[in-house]
């Protein structure tokens, strides 16, 4: 990356680092000593960030800024390679609910969920201790309920909640850091759903919930690099969260909503950015 703009510490520049993340625009915020560095990738004119960014501190508006296309297309093949966990995460959901038919298909959901379960008649029969069920080395069934979804409008309310946090995350702390919070956060959730309503659930809520919450707390403690959402976004966690327990949810297409995943997940996220934030100040005191 280059670095295109110095400015002092005192301004605050989520309002316009969230305008590059809406047009893809590769970059990161460095602190050092008194002064914020905004570096954007090489592909991104220099011009053009300087430009807008005079505008925006002039008082000019950014909403109705628009990207070039053909430098929006050489960003987005660029971020693909960059996103690979990202990508890995929507594809096998789209895949995995297809297989289950969006829940249709029980025999196929059994594969995917946290527990063996069998459909005997109107009921379904499965063993209640987790670690006996997961003994025979099934380790996996503990994320893979995640990638199943009941319905289209399930899955794509996921999958863009996943495009939009996933990808920054992996962007800014990389592939490695974002596959371990996806895995903690999903593992945490599914574990508490089932603990709470056994093994017929499904979705990636959890782990959406999960980075949010980590997205949210780590840019309210005040990082050299923030991941650059909305501060709106920790009222829309909380509506959801609140809008699930009321199972308004359920009516609107969601199916049953699994809230002790999301509650799970979300608590799991900002756990997981406390304890990444206090490994960072032990590196950059």
């Amino acid at each position: 990356m280059k670095p295109v703009l110095e400015v002092p510490l005192d301004v605050d520049l989520s309002e316009f680092t969230a305008m590059l993340w809406k047009h893809s625009v590769p970059h990161r915020v460095l602190e050092e000593s008194d002064r914020q560095i905004l570096l954007v990738a090489h592909t991104v004119s220099e011009e053009q960030v300087k430009a807008l960014f005079e505008h925006w501190r002039q008082g000019g508006s950014l909403q109705n800024v628009r990207s070039n296309h053909s430098h929006q297309s050489a960003v987005s093949v660029a971020e693909l390679k960059r996103t690979p966990v990202t990508l890995a995460l929507i594809l096998l959901s789209v895949l995995a609910t297809f297989q289950v038919d969006f829940g249709a298909d029980l025999q196929a959901m059994s594969v995917w969920s946290i527990v063996d379960f069998q459909v005997l008649g109107d009921q379904i029969r499965y063993g209640t201790d987790l670690w006996t069920e997961l003994g025979n080395g099934e380790i996996w069934r503990l994320f893979t309920p995640a990638f199943m979804h009941g319905s289209v409008l399930h899955l794509v309310f996921n999958m863009l909640w996943m495009w939009i946090v996933a990808r920054r995350l992996e962007m800014l702390f990389g592939s490695p850091a974002l596959f371990l919070m996806a895995l903690i956060t999903g593992v945490v959730s599914n574990i508490a759903q089932f603990w709470d309503a056994g093994p017929l659930f499904l979705g990636m809520s959890g782990v959406v919930f999960g980075l949010l919450g980590f997205a949210t707390v780590w840019d309210r403690l005040k990082p050299r690099q923030p991941v650059g959402l909305p501060p709106a976004i920790l009222g829309f966690i909380l509506f959801m969260l609140a809008l699930g327990y009321s199972d308004l949810l359920a009516a609107f297409g969601f199916g049953q909503v699994a809230n002790t995943a999301h509650l799970a997940g979300l608590l799991t996220g900002v756990m997981l950015a406390l304890i990444a934030r206090g490994i960072s100040k032990l590196r950059h005191p």
